[in-house]
């Protein structure tokens, strides 16, 4: 039973973080100045109470926790997504929506106390001085960092630095007698947001979009582009897990799917006039089938696009309902580095929906939902969403659709929770499978860089059931459930993940999507619809 319990909150957890990640939406390059005035007289209040406390609390005080205690508080209670970011969170916080960093430039993972290096991301620093996946990295600048239980934070903060700064990494090669220094000048690293674009088949493409970011539209088109040059006459852009991002990249995206002057998405609030974002008439996919892939993670700018596609008759909509994020955010920079995102208005799709979930209960109640429709069965069966009909609305093409808790898709794709054992939840929560892949890529390296291409690889390679036996083993060794009937049931899963981190090392995501996608019942229903001709 407590496996049962157990992996439903860890998908739930995930998504809560994504979408505080992802939350930000408008965006043209400037965010709103810091405050020059303060109006409201209550505001008075609270000067005083911190004064009062500074002049004559009995022990000394720390003004700037009170300060900015207070107004985490004031936002907290407002709505879930106002926040305030303190100065030394506000890098992080934005660093994966502005679409890159300073650093190495390389992807790693520390197993067996050691930093292993995943990939040297392409046109790099690390890449250009010769790093590569497989590779060691055991000191830093001359200081050993192997066997010393460095964390990932601790690599990072030794790795990353401003663009021009040197830093001297030693790596250890197998096959190599000894440790060899790169000298490595950083620099600007790109953090990705279209993790892929591939054509399923001779006449069907695929997008992943994973956030909204600073740079999306643009790795969005060169996907697009390569598509339609390949022959591609279906796309499947598929959204689920999107946190959101930036507006105007949603609807930059959503301009190349709609004509003549359709509206894509308005905002208003009680200070906000409304504006409206329109389409184009210079899409570049205006008439191809299209479908959109959602679920319980798809958020904000997701359902931006979503809900527009929706509401025009242009996409179907495929998977579960989407997490119900229709607020928008504008950001207000202070001197100190910190910064506020407060709530100035609502979104609503063109049949003016908006699917902003009630948060009247409070912010815990609000995420608690994402956990409630895990375990209150709304993942595996449609007939457990209710909403009410007078959230009810029409598409021109007379499609019913719905507003006031998410976007609802037209095609339900209930979630995989036939194998839900012990054993599957600790190889997806403790990471033995990335372990395990890792060490398979480094004893096999000759013979899987030997395939000529990833094609060949996809088509010749496969995880055997003595491999599979070998990865249980590991697994059992690092502490995993023995839980037989879920070593057998988990089986097939297992080793399609396995053969896609293997990928993944050799062929980035290029090799990974195309294998893992084999498990995913969304995409699998989606093509299906596509070859019905429906």
């Amino acid at each position: 039973m407590k496996s049962k319990v157990f992996l439903p909150l860890f998908f739930a957890i995930a998504i809560i973080i994504g979408i505080f990640i992802g939350e930000l939406l408008p965006h043209n390059g400037t965010f709103k100045n810091p405050f020059t005035s303060l109006r409201n007289q209550q505001v008075n209040k609270l000067n005083e109470v911190v004064n009062y406390i500074h002049d004559d609390y009995v022990d000394t005080i720390n003004e700037t926790k009170i300060v900015e205690g207070a107004i985490t508080g004031l936002l907290h209670d407002l709505d879930p997504h106002s926040i305030y970011i303190p100065a030394e969170d506000f890098k992080d916080v934005n660093e994966p929506l502005e679409g890159n960093f300073e650093g190495v430039g390389i992807e790693f993972h520390i197993q067996d106390d050691t930093v292993m290096v995943i990939s040297a991301i392409a046109g790099g620093p690390s890449e250009s001085v010769g790093i590569h996946s497989g590779d060691r990295l055991v000191s830093v600048n001359g200081k050993n960092i192997a066997g010393t239980k460095i964390t990932n934070k601790d690599v990072v903060k030794l790795l990353r630095g401003e663009t021009g700064s040197k830093v001297t990494v030693g790596i250890l090669r197998l096959g190599t007698a000894g440790i060899k220094d790169y000298k490595i000048s950083r620099g600007k690293i790109p953090i990705y947001s279209v993790d892929v674009g591939y054509m399923i088949n001779p006449t069907i493409g695929y997008i992943k979009i994973s956030r909204f970011a600073n740079n999306t539209y643009e790795e969005f088109m060169e996907k697009l582009d390569a598509l339609l040059k390949a022959g591609m006459k279906s796309l499947i852009l598929d959204l689920k897990g999107n946190p959101g991002g930036y507006l105007s990249a949603a609807t930059k995206i959503t301009d190349e799917f709609l004509d003549g002057n359709k509206m894509i998405v308005y905002t208003q609030g009680q200070a906000r006039k409304k504006t409206e974002y329109r389409a184009s008439s210079n899409g570049a996919f205006l008439h191809g089938k299209l479908l959109v892939l959602i679920d319980e993670g798809s958020a904000s700018a997701s359902e931006i696009v979503s809900g527009a596609l929706q509401d025009w008759d242009r996409a179907t909509i495929v998977g579960r309902r989407s997490f119900g994020k229709g607020l928008v955010q504008e950001q207000t920079d202070f001197p100190d580095g910190s910064a506020m995102r407060l709530t100035v208005a609502r979104y609503y799709t063109p049949t003016g929906r908006c699917i902003q979930r009630p948060y009247d209960h409070g912010t815990e109640s609000y995420y608690d939902n994402v956990r409630d429709r895990a375990t209150n069965g709304e993942l595996e069966s449609l007939d457990s969403i209710h909403l009410p009909d007078s959230l009810k609305f029409k598409t021109p093409g007379g499609k019913t659709v719905y507003g006031g808790g998410g976007i609802m898709p037209d095609v339900f794709v209930p979630a995989d929770t036939s194998d839900n054992s012990a054993f599957l939840n600790d190889v997806l929560t403790k990471g033995f499978a990335s372990e395990f892949s890792f060490k398979y890529l480094d004893h096999h390296r000759e013979s899987i860089t030997a395939y000529k291409s990833f094609d060949e690889f996809n088509r010749k390679f496969q995880i055997d059931d003595e491999t599979y036996q070998q990865f249980v083993a590991y697994c059992l060794k690092g502490g995993a459930a023995k839980d037989d009937a879920g070593i057998k049931s988990g089986a097939v899963y297992l080793k399609i993940e396995l053969k896609a981190l293997i990928a993944r090392q050799v062929w980035k995501n290029e090799g990974y999507f195309p294998v893992i996608h084999q498990a995913d019942k969304t995409l699998k229903k989606a093509v299906e619809i596509i070859q019905s001709n429906k």
